[in-house]
């Protein structure tokens, strides 16, 4: 039986972009995507945090949303988005857990 090396070396870094989005949607009002990003994105430059272009982040950003909602842990009406605090407060502890 042969055995696989591993050469790449993987290490998983806090998803900084997830973590605002949760911060975001914590609170009890609900928001349009753009309104969203436009929070989240001062947040990350806020942290200095915000890199490979503001256009790349939004499509990050967006596509976190977006598995938030099919996770059930936001929900979304119309073009606006709510979260669901009692399931945002898991995902916040696991990624607090991460850091």
């Amino acid at each position: 039986m042969a055995i696989q090396k591993k050469n790449a070396f993987s290490r998983r870094v806090p998803d900084l972009v997830t973590e605002e989005l949760v911060a975001v949607l914590s609170q009890k009002s609900s928001f349009e995507f753009k309104q969203l990003f436009e929070v989240v994105h001062e947040n990350l430059r806020a942290r200095n945090a915000a890199s490979g272009g503001e256009e790349m982040l939004r499509l990050r950003a967006y596509e976190k949303l977006q598995n938030l909602v099919a996770r059930g842990m936001v929900r979304k009406n119309g073009k606006k988005y709510k979260g669901l605090v009692s399931a945002l407060a898991t995902l916040n502890t696991g990624v607090a857990s991460v850091n």
